[in-house]
């Protein structure tokens, strides 16, 4: 069996190797001989698509370009819509809600728009889902559940699960409760009176005829039934099967090679893949991935639609440094908030540094090959060679409060006389700084004077800056540090004291940089009045003793 090149090490690689083993354990190339390896990412239309369907895409995109890199093999993605599934419930975040609430039960494309746009309540979820995902860029197929079922493209799986019904069962009836065991059935009919598919329960089965029977009288989280008793056949998107069996059956029919899936599914893609194996297919290779998180810790929920969305991210950060978040390390789970937006916009730039200034087999490594690949295929030429950062702006523009571009960027410029290419770069950043810090920063700056206890220690740093001729970072933040040290303070508390009285704020950037960057000058005259305003602190107390 073939072996991963040993300097192929991002995990993208690793996931694509998976694709060669199941290959060349299965012989499932062979059979495929040109026609395309296919790659699968599936979404419930439930809800609008939000930042989890954005990574799953992304990082099964990123396994898809690292498999065509390692075997030159054409492949193909499907973007699966589950638009046969039932509705359970109404979705808070959208309008008409008593319009959706008169058709619970129904699959979501038999259900009208609630937005008044197009034919049915998946319709609308699938053309935002197009939109979504074209507007990023990606190359997928769209593959809609509803069609597939109706046009007979899932007859072959359908009639196979009828032909192993008993054996389906015994993969998916141990799982159940023993109360549960004995109605349960891999197939869903659609009532052919009310048109819902959660009420109704198996009575019969003909595997011979291809044939079920049913009643509509199940109860199902109040949803009403209608008490319809029907036989109707399996095929032609009369029944649904569930969940479980039904993301087995598309391996089986679509011939999917891989599949990533949250780790919420993990047992239910162990489950599946025992069912396709019943069907006599292969499971696709796969990973799953850990969720987002809210910046409580919970499960981001597109139905309730909390989480930090991607119009959100992109109000104050590059698509690319949404991208990076979601690269690293997959199997961690990751909260997604406004926070983190900063570090991710300079752990990406400081990633594009190294990519530009990297060999070809380092830079197969780095992030950029993947989530910049579109402009590595265009030929662009990708680095970054400013020493400027995103955090470093965000404190300059909290130092100056305001945003007017123009003194942000005369200040910039004493700092790093950055080329051409990565001016356009930076440019944008000051855009969203000025946003991020109007939004987040203003409403929690908090400015504090200095305590008794760290006035020695600010008198001996602004002694410094005022006889100071150069503009080094690093001899002003060796200066800082001593200011702290020599007079015995808590170097953490010091810091934490420059940072409140210079910027209104617990943490910053370096303060050598941050002196190097606002300027030697302007840093002494904003000490000088810091200490103006405690030594007028301090006479005002006097003159309240003395009275």
């Amino acid at each position: 069996m073939s072996e991963l090149p040993e300097h192929l090490k991002a995990w993208p690689y690793r996931e694509a190797h998976k694709i060669v083993e199941r290959s060349e354990k299965t012989k499932s190339g062979d059979e495929k001989g040109d026609k395309p390896t296919l790659f699968e990412t599936g979404f419930g239309p439930s809800g609008l698509p939000h930042i989890g369907t954005f990574a799953e895409v992304a990082r099964t995109t990123w396994v898809r370009k690292a498999y065509e890199h390692l075997t030159g093999r054409p492949t193909r993605l499907v973007a699966f819509s589950d638009d046969l599934d039932g509705l359970r419930k109404v979705p808070q975040n959208m309008p008409n809600q008593e319009l959706i609430a008169e058709h619970l039960g129904k699959p979501l494309c038999d259900i009208p728009d609630p937005f008044g746009e197009e034919e049915s309540f998946s319709g609308y979820m699938n053309a935002q889902l197009r939109r979504f995902l074209d507007s990023f860029g990606f190359e997928y197929d769209f593959v809609s559940s509803n069609e597939q079922y109706r046009s007979g493209a899932f007859n072959p799986g359908l009639t196979r699960i009828l032909e192993k019904y008993e054996e389906v069962r015994g993969v998916i009836t141990p799982t159940l409760s023993q109360e549960k065991r004995a109605d349960w059935s891999p197939f869903f009919p659609i009532c052919r009176k009310c048109g819902k598919v959660y009420t109704t329960r198996i009575t019969g089965v003909n595997p011979d005829a291809g044939t079920v029977s049913y009643a509509c009288d199940k109860s199902f989280r109040g949803i009403e039934s209608c008490g319809n008793q029907d036989t109707v056949p399996v095929t032609d998107g009369n029944v649904k099967v569930g969940w479980k069996v039904d993301w087995a059956m598309r391996w089986y029919v679509l011939g999917v090679d891989y599949e990533m899936y949250g780790k919420d599914l993990i047992e239910s893609a162990e489950l599946s893949a025992k069912i396709v194996r019943v069907l006599g297919g292969e499971p696709p290779a796969g990973m799953f991935y850990e969720l987002f998180l809210d910046e409580n810790g919970a499960k981001i929920s597109k139905s309730v639609g909390s989480g930090l969305t991607i119009d959100e991210w992109l109000q104050y950060g590059t698509l690319e440094s949404l991208s990076w978040f979601i690269f690293q390390n997959p199997v961690k789970a990751k909260k997604l908030h406004f926070d983190v937006i900063p570090r991710s916009t300079d752990d990406h730039l400081q990633a594009r540094a190294e990519f530009g200034r990297a060999d070809e087999d380092e830079r197969l490594n780095n992030p950029i090959t993947f989530i910049e690949y579109d402009k590595i295929d265009a030929g662009e030429e990708l680095g970054f060679e400013s020493d400027l950062t995103y955090s470093m702006i965000l404190n300059l523009v909290s130092v100056l409060n305001t945003g007017d571009k123009e003194i942000i960027r005369e200040y910039l410029q004493r700092y790093d006389a950055h080329s051409e290419a990565d001016d356009a770069v930076i440019d944008d950043m000051i855009d969203r700084a000025a946003r991020y810090y109007q939004d987040f920063i203003v409403p929690t700056k908090e400015y504090e004077l200095p305590s008794d206890e760290m006035m020695p220690s600010v008198r001996q740093l602004r002694d410094f800056l005022a006889g100071y001729e150069g503009s080094d970072a690093e001899e002003l933040q060796s200066a800082t540090y001593s200011a702290g040290k020599d007079h015995g303070v808590a170097l953490g508390k010091w810091f934490k004291t420059m940072y409140r009285m210079l910027l209104g704020q617990d943490r910053g950037p370096r303060l050598g940089t941050f002196i190097h960057l606002y300027g030697v000058k302007e840093t002494l005259a904003l000490i000088d009045e810091r200490i103006a305003q405690k030594e007028a602190e301090g006479s005002d107390a006097e003159s309240g003793d003395d009275a």
